[in-house]
């Protein structure tokens, strides 16, 4: 072979079971000129006995004209006349091959070596072996982005393994840049070594040569396929003599947290032959794909490495042999598909055939399968296809006898998959800017594999492609593939107009004349919807999973995936890693500090730890896409389901950061537990990095540094939404659902869109966090009417409680939408249904409003009412349409009728308002009546007060109290219905007597006998029913159980184990839970007893209508002393307590400058009493050009009682800082 030959001075290094050489240069042979072309050089090397030889090393220095092609090295022990064949056939050059000028080789058999000779043309090789026997890692070697920071200098490394070691590898070809190690450059080298083990560490230098030598080296990432790993080799330093510590050499390690690890890749000897046809051969880039059975498949994989590769394969008639590693698809290849990308001066491809040889896995030898093909990939040859696909024809195996012979067996392939014709039709939708000019791009995929990605160039119907409303036909060639369920289709933006609504895509598999419809209508548009150019499309009716992110894994357990081994930590013996076990979300909010270096750009990780060394997995911290780092001054939030570790120890907080560069400063961390309605709050303060502080990347905080705040407790729901299956039925609008339930309503949640969610025909099933308000009632839809689909045809949510299995049904079957449907409404309430029973009826409510008989008493301003009962709420209520044409005049009744509106049960309260618009909007009202039809019952409101600005207390928002409820006036007395649960052991029940004492706010009760007379009483697992009647106690807050002897004396000693006690205070409807789980002695006398406090009080509908009573809160807002701090934006405030919550409410005062730097500012609220305060919302409108606004914290006192809640903030509202929002949930510090 020309230029095969190489002047350079060689060397080798012989290995064997008992030790090696040393490098000995190879100097006297028995020709002049060493190392010619075709020449073959015989030395002599004296050495210890090595036993069996294993691999040897051979370098050549690189000097003169240094390229060569070594064929093989052959080794003959003399001592036992053995001899080893160390086959080669491979480049020492740095310009050839993989550029490296060194090479381990392994011996093999000489069976094999024998097969070369006895063919002519002596085509076979021993590559395969070669590269199944040794190790191949790729490194990737980033250079820093600083100043000055790539070099000229010549880089090499060694690779240290715990079994041996490379030697010294000069990186010389980087396979990405001509011009290696430059700044924020990433360049990569191919090494192959025999045997290292496990990589330990990595040295890594340069000789300092070229005119500036320095180097900041940022990380070494070296890939081994074949051991399926990927590791990374933190540096961040300079390997300068005048920086740093001067080192111009470093030793590297692996971080442990960035290892990666995946399917080992095994190696595939892929061999092309070119046609003999004239203008066969093609500079184009070459890629191929091999499938398995099911479908599993490759990736693609380009075969030439560089042009210089190109330019020389696939010439006309010739036979290119390229080794590859790639993935394990299995014992069979069913398929593969091959192409180019068009490139080149002359990039038509005439193939003949493809031949894939693979090792057996059992045995020596290997197994060829062939491929043919025998047609054009070409433009303009052909049907202008440059990807086909083939399938085997025969299957040639060798495999090596015990006798050391060859065995030489051929197969035909009975029953290889067809090549199917697919006929593709593309509907584009009929809208303004529908159609598109771009490239548009195509990958069908079904059970048995996919077509790849192909490019839709020539339509059959017509010239002009994607236009608006049109329909364009292609067909695609591919293997059989089975039954098909998504596409993926996208274009490439080129072109003036490439925004594309594609409406519908069909494709008929024309052998079969199978038919498969996919609804797309959807926008793929850099500028439309979700900005997206490429969408998966699952065919009509699809059953199986659709967002792979939605997978229910939520409440079983986690599968460690491709971080499996990021996610389990060296262990320390004793924890106790719980794969099975609910898992439950967590949810983190981590707060960066505002120092000028603070953030960082690694992954971030938590784990939290329980009693007992229970923890999670290393629950990652993933930063959405578009943020490239924890930024300085930032606030990131972040959910993830792990493990339900009972109650929490410690946290733990880290980063896989290794470098000096990745420091991190934390300022806070809060991790909350909805379904636990806790939240914890660490003031951390603290560095994460190598080289502040005191050098850790790690922490771990006790829960007992940590303020703990009670937030509301979460219930996890599975939610699936059924979108309609009628035209345009999908929707990219915003969509918010608020839930009503017998003890309460959530707040208006927004459901998210995850990119393909709320399409036509689609059920999507996802989990929800909602408040703990169960049974539910109805669920209230609005739509905002945003987006580039703004209507959509909701059929039905159902809602499944995880953790009792309850499942509620709402059915909506029709638009929501200004523009379609009969409603033409954006909001719509469905009732429960559960068990085909529906939770709530239809009524209708008619609604009388008086305007009182004093001057100026009418307004003109637009008034709004929303109407709060036993089932939730209305909604807002414009009072529009009435038989007055002039509304809300003095001394007016005006009547207003809601039909078909779910019937809210008993009233509580209204909250009525006006916007203050109109010349005169004061308006003195003196009541309000809401009669409701179903139950045939009309409840009174009164009011007698301004909604003025410029009268009494300035509001225009008012909460009446139903004066209905006053009626009913509370006796002393009143019934009590005890219900106790003896525990379900053998030993719990008990023969004897029991008694018991209330224990309430306002006294104690006497003592309730509770007798067993027939001894069937206080068996084990049953609930045993008592009434009593007795005093009012109020509140109950604690009780005494006493368990008693019928006899005189206690003959022996025993227990009554009471699992749980339930008291319901009849009149209201209040019940009080008591857990006791506790063993009781059996006494003779009345003074020994076990008490016990109320672990959950439920209040009633009735009961809490009582207590609505206006009252007065004082509202203190404290500005932070923080730089800009204040704001000119409107300040609202939303109160939420046991009793409800107070509605949306201005903070405003006349002629004063509120919310400035420092400064606190106070205001006067009336509202109905809302019981103990939960929490409190507040938001600004950021109607100013300096909104932002820093909040230390809201103090609310209610003068009724004065008692006073604390909700500290500390937080910036603010577009522009921490994490962007302009509201903030406050909860009370106790």
């Amino acid at each position: 072979m020309v230029g095969s030959g190489s002047d350079a001075n060689v060397f080798i290094n012989v290995y064997g079971e008992n030790g090696d050489t040393g490098e000995r240069r190879l100097r006297k042979s028995n020709h002049l000129n060493k190392f010619e072309s075709g020449q073959e050089d015989r030395f002599s090397i004296t050495a210890v006995d090595l036993g069996t030889l294993k691999k040897l090393r051979i370098r050549h220095d690189d000097s003169h004209q240094s390229a060569w092609y070594l064929d093989r090295v052959e080794i003959v022990d003399t001592k036992d006349d053995t001899t080893y064949y160390f086959p080669c056939n491979r480049w020492l050059a740095v310009d050839e091959d993989d550029g490296q000028i060194a090479r381990e080789l392994v011996p093999v058999d000489e069976a094999f070596m024998r097969k070369d000779e006895d063919e002519e043309e002596s085509g076979a090789t021993l590559g395969l072996e070669q590269k199944a026997m040794s190790t191949t890692y790729t490194l990737r070697i980033k250079t820093g982005e600083k100043k000055h920071a790539g070099t000229d200098a010549n880089v090499f490394a060694i690779l240290y393994g715990e079994n041996d070691d490379t030697g010294i590898i000069n990186l010389k070809a980087s396979k990405s840049h001509k011009n290696k190690f430059e700044k924020g450059m990433v360049d990569e080298f191919t090494v192959e070594a025999v045997d290292l083990g496990e990589l330990q560490k990595l040295r890594i230098g340069h000789d300092e040569a070229g005119g500036s030598a320095g180097w900041f080296l940022d990380w070494v990432e070296i890939n081994a396929p074949s051991q399926g790993q990927r590791l990374r080799f933190p540096c961040g330093r300079w390997l300068d003599r005048g920086e740093d510590d001067g080192a111009i050499v470093r030793d590297l390690y692996p971080a442990e947290l960035q290892t990666e690890l995946y399917t080992p890749f095994v190696p595939y000897e892929i061999t092309t032959f070119t046609s003999d046809v004239f203008a066969a051969g093609t500079d184009a880039n070459v890629f191929i794909v091999l499938y398995g059975q099911k479908g599993l498949g490759t990736q693609q994989k380009y075969l030439c490495v560089n042009k210089r590769e190109r330019r020389l394969a696939f010439e006309r008639s010739a036979e290119d042999m390229f080794i590859v590693e790639l993935e394990d698809i299995g014992d069979i290849i069913e398929k593969i598909r091959i192409g180019h990308d068009n490139k080149g001066t002359n990039p038509g491809w005439h193939l003949d055939r493809v031949e894939i040889r693979r090792l057996l896995r059992k045995g020596k030898g290997s197994e060829t399968t062939i491929f043919p093909c025998e047609r054009w990939l070409a433009r303009s040859e052909d049907d202008g296809e440059t990807v086909r696909e083939l399938v085997p024809s025969d299957i040639i195996t060798e495999k090596l006898l015990r006798d050391g012979t060859l065995k030489h067996s051929e197969i035909e392939v009975e029953d290889a998959l067809e090549t199917h014709t697919y006929s593709v039709t593309v509907r584009t939708g009929d809208m303004y800017g529908a159609g598109t000019d771009a490239n548009v791009f195509l990958a069908v995929y079904g059970d048995l594999g996919d077509t790849g990605e192909r490019k839709l160039s020539k339509s059959e119907s017509s010239s002009n492609k994607f236009e608006r409303g049109a329909v364009d036909k292609f067909s695609i060639e591919a293997v059989d593939l089975g039954l098909v369920f998504k596409i993926r289709i996208r274009h490439d933006g080129s072109g003036a107009g490439a925004d594309w609504y594609l409406d519908q895509v069909e494709l008929v598999d024309v052998d079969t004349e199978e038919v498969y419809m996919f609804l797309c209508e959807r926008w793929l548009s850099a500028k439309k919807e979700d900005k997206r150019i490429e969408r998966t499309f699952f065919v009509k009716d699809y059953e199986g999973e659709r967002n792979p992110q939605n997978v229910k894994k939520s409440m079983q357990t986690s599968k460690a995936g491709l971080d499996g081994n990021m996610n389990k930590k060296k262990k320390k013996k004793k924890a106790v890693i719980m794969d099975e076990g609910p898992m439950i979300p967590y949810h983190f909010t981590v707060s960066t500090g505002a120092d000028r270096d603070a953030s960082t750009s690694s992954r971030v990780y938590v784990i939290i730890l329980g009693p007992n060394d229970l923890e999670t997995e290393r629950l990652w911290l993933d930063l959405p896409d578009g943020k490239k780092c924890f930024a300085s001054g930032g606030m990131e939030h972040f959910m993830s389901y792990g493990l339900d570790v009972g109650e929490i120890k410690r946290v733990e907080l880290g980063h896989n950061g290794a470098t000096p560069e990745s420091c991190w400063l934390v300022d806070e961390l809060s991790v909350a537990v909805p379904t636990k309605g806790i939240q914890y709050n660490f003031l951390c303060k603290c560095w994460l990095a190598k080289d502040r502080g005191d050098g850790l990347t790690t922490r771990v905080f006790n829960i007992l540094d940590a303020t703990t705040i009670s937030i509301i407790r979460k219930v996890v729901y599975e939610v699936t939404v059924v979108t309609g299956d009628t035209q345009n039925a999908g929707t990219d609008t915003n969509i918010f659902i608020t839930v009503f339930g017998a003890n309460g309503t959530t707040e208006e949640m927004l459901l998210m869109k995850n990119e393909d969610r709320f399409e036509r025909g689609q059920d999507d099933t996802f989990n929800l966090e909602i408040d703990d308000i169960a049974p539910l009632k109805k669920l209230r839809v609005r739509i905002d009417g945003t987006g580039s689909r703004p209507d959509w045809f909701l059929d039905k949510m159902i809602m499944r409680n995880l953790t009792t299995e309850e499942l509620y049904v709402f059915t909506y079957e029709e638009w929501l939408s200004k523009t379609k449907g009969p409603k033409r409404t954006k909001v719509c309430e469905l009732p429960a249904v559960v068990d085909d029973e529906e939770m709530v009826e239809k009524t209708t409510y008619i609604i009388q409003v008086k305007t009182s008989d004093l001057t100026a008493a009418g307004t003109d301003a637009n008034v709004f009412l929303i109407v709060f009962g036993e089932n939730g709420d209305t909604g807002t209520l414009a009072l529009k349409e009435c038989s007055n044409r002039n509304k809300f005049e003095r001394k007016q009744v005006d009547v207003f009728r809601f039909l078909d509106v779910l019937s809210l049960g008993e009233l509580s309260k209204v909250r009525v308002w006006h916007d203050n618009k109109g010349p005169a909007p004061g308006w003195h009202l003196e009541f309000i009546d809401v009669k409701d039809e179903l139950l045939d019952q009309t409840f009174r409101f009164p009011c007698d007060r301004w909604l003025a600005k410029s009268e009494d207390d300035g509001q225009i928002m008012r909460e009446l109290a139903c004066a209905n409820n006053d009626i009913l006036d509370l006796s002393e007395k009143t019934k009590y219905e005890i219900e106790i649960t003896t525990a379900g052991s053998d030993d719990a029940e008990t023969k004897e007597n029991a008694w018991i004492v209330l224990e309430g706010k306002k006294g104690r009760s006497k003592e309730f006998m509770m007798e067993n007379s027939k001894k069937k009483k206080f068996l084990r697992g049953a609930t045993d029913s008592f009434e009593f009647s007795s005093k009012n106690v109020g509140e109950i807050v604690g009780i005494c159980l006493g368990h008693l002897t019928k006899e005189k004396k206690v003959k022996n000693e025993c227990f009554w184990h009471v699992q749980e006690v339930v008291i319901t205070e009849t009149e209201l409807g209040n019940r009080f839970y008591f857990t006791c789980d506790a063993r009781i002695p059996l006494a003779a006398k009345r003074d020994e007893f076990m008490t016990f406090e109320c672990s959950k009080t439920v209040e009633s509908f009735a009961s809490k209508v009582r207590n609505l009573v206006p009252v007065k809160y004082e509202i203190i807002v404290i500005t932070g002393d923080v730089k800009e701090a204040a704001t000119d934006a409107n300040v609202f405030i939303t109160l939420y307590g046991v009793n409800g919550d107070s509605g949306k409410r201005a903070l405003r005062q006349k002629f004063r400058n509120l919310f400035e730097r420092g400064r606190t500012d106070r205001f006067l609220l009336e509202m109905l009493d809302l019981g103990e305060l939960l929490r409190v919302r507040v938001e600004h409108d950021d109607s100013s050009t300096s909104s932002g606004w820093f909040l230390e914290c809201v103090e609310v006192t209610n003068t009724a009682n004065w008692v006073t809640t604390i909700f500290s903030c500390g937080k910036w509202l603010d577009l522009h800082k921490a994490d962007g929002q302009t509201h903030r949930v406050l909860y009370p510090k106790y």
